[in-house]
């Protein structure tokens, strides 16, 4: 029997209970580790943390906000007090922002909403559990971003540039945080497939450039339409993808990677 990638570690995700990070928190959870899963919506934290326990697994839920920074640290000492420490940190919160709108008819409001939101939230939540890593345990913080980091398309100021701005931020922060043995690695999925399913953040973001291809529903443009056959792949990445990538990266299989960001974009960007 094959040991298990995640035995005995300790690891925080920001935005527990949304696709992304309900999906890592249950694979992370299969793979041993203790997950600690927070964010604002109780029924969702609650409904992760079910399909956890309902399998042996190892869960507590925080209602944390991200911005708070205060609240965020004080959620990051209480975990490491109570396990001992922390190993993994991920961050898959999100935040609404614009995308299918130009520049001419773009807010200001609307263009920094992501800029701030995404950065914001990614600098509390990296500060307050990187005190509580490394040394002899090694620490991992995963990032998420997406292809809007390097597309050049139309509508997608604020989106674009706050998914570089995540991905600079990982990069830079992986090199500040080596010395004390804590590898930093961004994780940049395309739209992923099923994530529709679990919530309603990707049919919000996503509506607007559905319209404008002529699909009948988002889950249309994902499933086939012209989002996917604008891959290699001809198709998007689905949710277990997205969390067994992290399961992997978070490991100490991936123990020399750091500093760079891992893509799931199915072929939309080749590196």
């Amino acid at each position: 029997m094959s040991a298990l990638l995640l035995e005995d570690k300790n690891a925080v995700i920001y935005g527990g209970g949304g696709a992304i990070g309900g999906a890592v928190a249950r694979v992370f959870a299969r793979e041993g580790a203790r997950v600690f899963i927070a964010g604002r919506t109780p029924a969702k934290l609650d409904a992760v943390a079910r399909d956890i326990g309902a399998t042996g697994g190892k869960v507590d839920t925080a209602l944390v906000d991200v911005l708070d920074e205060q609240a965020v640290e004080k959620h990051a000492d209480a975990v490491a007090a109570t396990a001992g420490g922390i190993d993994i940190a991920v961050n898959a919160v999100s935040f609404p922002h614009d995308q299918g709108t130009l520049l001419a008819d773009l807010s200001l409001e609307e263009f920094m909403r992501p800029i701030d939101g995404f950065l914001r939230a990614l600098f509390i939540t990296s500060k307050a559990v990187a005190r509580h890593m490394g040394g002899e345990r090694p620490g991992v913080i995963l990032t998420l971003s997406e292809p809007g980091s390097k597309l050049a398309v139309g509508g997608i100021l604020g989106h674009g540039v706050s998914a570089a701005g995540k991905e600079a931020f990982s990069r830079l922060l992986a090199a500040e945080l080596a010395p004390g043995n804590i590898r930093v690695i961004g994780i940049r999925p395309h739209a992923v497939v099923d994530a529709p399913a679990a919530g309603s953040y990707t049919t919000d973001l996503f509506k607007q450039t559905a319209a404008a291809a002529g699909a009948s529903s988002v889950q249309e443009l994902l499933d086939g339409g012209a989002m996917a056959q604008g891959t290699l792949l001809k198709r998007l990445p689905t949710l277990s993808e997205v969390a067994e990538t992290a399961a992997f990266l978070a490991s100490d299989r991936a123990g020399a990677m750091t500093g760079t960001i891992a893509n799931l974009s199915s072929g939309a960007l080749v590196d």
